[in-house]
């Protein structure tokens, strides 16, 4: 079992709550974390890339002129790639580099994820945080009082624009529902930061990451 600090906003200690590792995988599986990282950031790239080749320049097929007794070069159609406005000769076509992987790996990478930065000691769990209005000159006071303020990724339960809107200016710093969480943005960040709700989610359903009223 695995305890995790529970902080108020002033960043003081005020319990734990254990997980257990094994049901995050028990170890860390780094050639999985790889493919995950690998993937997610692979998918990122739009291969929009691309330039037209003869075949797609408009113009007639016909040769210019015959090929001997002109005087001039031998030449063929205006697409040729010699001749201004033609095609390329070694066209960029629009390419796909997308990856996937099975939902139970994507839920495995993502659980060795949380279990390194578990073991390293880099969660903590956050209750008490209630912002009538976007804050954040608040919410970066939480963020030092946790020791999170040099770039953390923030989980919560549901989406909330309150805390969103007082985040979102903050460098390094990512918010997110717990369930959209992958291995990339849980490795990306040196601190996770869960809300108490949020957390209770993981330890409820380590696939889904979703409150067990809530799992689909």
């Amino acid at each position: 079992m695995i305890d995790v600090p529970v902080y108020n906003t002033s960043g003081q200690q005020t319990g734990a709550i254990q997980i257990d590792e094994q049901k995050l995988g028990g170890v860390v599986r780094l050639s999985l974390l790889k493919q995950a990282v690998v993937m997610w950031t692979t998918n990122q790239r739009q291969g929009s890339a691309r330039t037209k080749s003869r075949s797609m320049v408009e113009g007639s097929t016909r040769k210019l002129y015959r090929q001997k007794g002109t005087g001039n070069a031998r030449m063929g159609s205006v697409r040729t790639p010699s001749r201004r406005g033609g095609g390329r000769a070694f066209a960029k076509t629009e390419r796909n580099y997308r990856r996937d992987m099975p939902r139970k790996m994507k839920q495995l990478a993502r659980n060795s994820a949380l279990l390194a930065k578990l073991k390293s000691g880099k969660v903590a769990v956050l209750e008490g945080l209630h912002l009538e209005q976007p804050k954040t000159k608040t919410f970066y006071g939480v963020l030092k009082a946790l020791g999170a303020d040099q770039g953390c990724l923030f989980a919560l339960e549901a989406a909330n624009p309150v805390i969103y809107k007082s985040g979102r200016n903050i460098p390094r710093t990512d918010i997110r529902q717990v369930h959209e969480l992958n291995a990339y943005e849980i490795l990306r960040r040196p601190k996770v930061v869960f809300t108490k709700a949020a957390f209770e989610a993981v330890v409820a359903d380590p696939q889904t990451y979703r409150p067990a009223a809530a799992a689909v």
